[in-house]
């Protein structure tokens, strides 16, 4: 592996665990055993380095963002979906642990952060645009407007939230969070089935 890629992978992981302000480039170096002017050579400060970090997963996020317009899903496909965006930002949790304070000493990653999170709310309001149309959701549209927040907010957050409470941050319980936001607005003859998958999706 080049030096570049596990800078990137040690960066990422000592941001995950201890969160970003905590991390120097010394110590990044220090865990990789090369010198700072080794690390240097490939970033030149953390900024870089956190800039990358977050390009790559703007990249991985990319595909579920753009689901295919003519795809039909079933109810049990929209939680895979989020399922799979959990997991990202999971593995990228150092990236939402502080945001408003990375994003205001970064104003490049600010403006990329709230593009991205644009572009979530996008497609979360059209996978909720489908289940009406599929009659699997009945809600009116300042309701739904609600909602989408909430939905954002919790993929955004509950991670985060689980590590201050001292928890292990479990994917499958911010899916069960969203799954249990989304049952009030289905349809009589939906609901049960996504409230029963949702008991069974948190208990693995």
């Amino acid at each position: 592996m080049k030096t570049r890629e596990r800078i990137l992978q040690t960066a990422l992981r000592l941001f995950n665990e201890q969160g970003e302000p905590n991390v120097s480039t010394l110590e990044i170096a220090n865990e990789l055993e090369i010198s700072p002017g080794n690390l240097y050579y490939h970033f030149h400060g953390k900024e870089p380095l956190v800039m990358e970090l977050f390009e790559r997963f703007q990249s991985e996020m990319a595909p579920l963002l753009d689901p295919p317009a003519e795809a039909r899903l079933e109810v049990e496909d929209y939680w895979l979906f989020l399922h799979l965006i959990v997991e990202r930002l999971a593995q990228y949790r150092f990236l939402f642990q502080d945001l408003s304070n990375l994003a205001g000493r970064l104003p490049k990653l600010a403006r990329g952060v709230r593009h991205w999170v644009n572009a979530l709310k996008r497609t979360l309001a059209a996978l909720l645009a489908r289940l009406m149309a599929n009659g699997q959701l009945d809600s009116d549209t300042q309701a739904l407007g609600q909602l989408l927040e909430q939905i954002t907010m919790t993929l955004l957050f509950s991670l985060d939230y689980q590590r201050i409470l001292g928890e292990e941050a479990e994917v499958r319980l911010v899916v069960y969070q969203i799954m249990m936001l989304v049952a009030p607005h289905l349809t009589e003859m939906v609901r049960p089935t996504v409230e029963q998958l949702a008991l069974r999706y948190l208990q693995g």
